[in-house]
């Protein structure tokens, strides 16, 4: 796993294979891409969306931007891809952190979009889905958002705590549920018996 292994390519060779990979304004086809496994880089994404190589936290959001558009989900494996190589990271929770949202329209027309720490956009909807992960022992939410194929963003507290305003109640499956609306889907967050009084 160590980044000395010549095997496994630098950071910095996979940041020159991707800029020059990257054509027109769009995102990089990374699906389209089909290199060989280089083995494992010393590269992590923490929880709250810090880039750390070889334990360091990466300074330039240019290269973070960078390396975030060749991110892809093999599987449960989370890899940097170029045309040319592919490299295995670890992702400690989501690999984008939705640190703000837009909210437009009302009840069952109302519109969210995301944008994350990396400025990638999302609208929640039926390709962008919402979903709420709650932890087995203290209850404590864990939102996350659908961003691209398979690569989800953990919401922030202060837009969860925002998203709250903009939530309403709605019957799923027989269970009264406390969630949002957007682009004419319900996102179940809560059991409405769960919120509390007030």
């Amino acid at each position: 796993m160590s980044a000395q292994n010549p095997v496994t390519p630098s950071a910095e060779s996979i940041a020159d294979a991707a800029r020059a990979a990257k054509a027109g304004k769009g995102p990089p086809p990374v699906h389209s891409w089909n290199p060989p496994f280089c083995g494992d880089l010393d590269m992590r994404i923490a929880r709250d969306g810090t880039w750390f190589y070889l334990g360091t936290p990466i300074g330039r959001f240019e290269l973070v931007k960078l390396f975030s558009s060749i991110l892809r989900k093999d599987g449960d494996r989370y890899v940097l891809v170029t045309p040319v190589e592919k490299v295995g990271i670890t992702v400690d929770d989501a690999p984008f952190v939705a640190v703000d949202f837009e909210a437009e329209g009302a009840g069952r027309d109302q519109v969210l979009t995301f944008v994350t720490h990396v400025g990638d956009h999302a609208v929640a909807g039926p390709d962008h889905p919402i979903r709420v992960e709650r932890d087995p022992e203290t209850g404590e939410p864990s939102p996350y958002v659908l961003v691209r194929d398979r690569l989800e963003a953990l919401i922030d507290r202060k837009s969860f705590y925002r998203l709250v305003e903009h939530g309403t109640r709605e019957e799923v499956d027989g269970t009264l549920w406390f969630g949002l609306w957007s682009s004419g889907e319900f996102f179940p967050v809560i059991p409405a018996a769960e919120l509390p009084e007030g």
